[in-house]
């Protein structure tokens, strides 16, 4: 997990500074609009919409957009209908990648997802190729500071969470899909702060690779996530400190 968590918190400072704030917009509206469309259009009765809304907030997102998405999402105006999709396959190397993909046309999609995996010599599987090689799981990044890790235990193990892990600065907060709206709202009602939150797929092995076949594996990666459809990208890849630097 501590890689899982070193990178994460790569891939959040490095999308502070992110200068292509259309595309964040982008994938930001279409979960908006499936969080709405699958629950409801009120944040306080779906938690996945909360969460949305909150990362919304954080990308600067105007209110205007964000009030459009969510009424797209329950059908009070017209829009495009976005479905879930997952793309599965083996990248450089033999590591395991797993795409989701938010899209209103999946033909485009898998095409799109497909031309990449053959471009760098990877393979696009079937559904479950390699999913059994993921435990989807709530994940809260909280920062350390001012916080106790008692009270932080207790207090999510109460609402629900698997486990509490500090990684340098920050802890992590793991917990069972079916927990993640309770851990949430009781981390908000503690007023503690949460620099992340969201379902991720975290791999359960790992395999590690020198800096120069890591760095292949991450060009496909870093590609798939360019993909206008690409929510996330999770992969098999073991990121140690050593592989982490020689990447940044």
């Amino acid at each position: 997990m501590a890689g899982h968590n070193k990178w994460s918190k790569i891939k959040r400072q490095k999308a502070v500074t992110d200068a292509r704030r259309s595309k964040v917009w982008a994938r930001i509206t279409r979960d908006i609009m499936v969080a709405a469309r699958e629950g409801s259009g009120d944040p306080s009765m779906n938690a996945r919409l909360a969460l949305c809304l909150d990362k919304a907030k954080s990308a600067n997102m105007p209110k205007y957009n964000i009030e459009r998405a969510i009424k797209r999402g329950t059908g009070e105006i017209q829009g495009a209908d976005y479905v879930e999709m997952t793309y599965e396959g083996y990248g450089p190397h033999g590591i395991a990648i797993f795409v989701e993909a938010l899209t209103d046309n999946t033909n485009r999609t898998v095409a799109d997802v497909r031309h990449l995996f053959g471009k760098h010599g990877a393979g696009l599987g079937q559904n479950g190729s390699v999913a059994f090689q993921f435990d989807r799981k709530g994940i809260f990044a909280i920062p350390a500071e001012g916080v106790d890790e008692d009270e932080l235990f207790l207090l999510a193990a109460d609402a629900g969470a698997e486990d509490v892990a500090r990684d340098g600065d920050e802890f992590e907060v793991s917990a069972p899909v079916e927990s993640f709206g309770a851990v949430q709202t009781a981390l908000e009602g503690a007023e503690i702060k949460v620099e992340e939150a969201g379902l991720q797929r975290i791999a359960t092995t790992t395999t590690k690779l020198g800096a120069e076949e890591a760095q292949s594996v991450m060009k496909l990666i870093d590609l798939l996530e360019e993909l206008q459809d690409v929510q996330a990208v999770y992969s098999t890849l073991e990121m140690d400190d050593a592989t982490i630097q020689a990447l940044s």
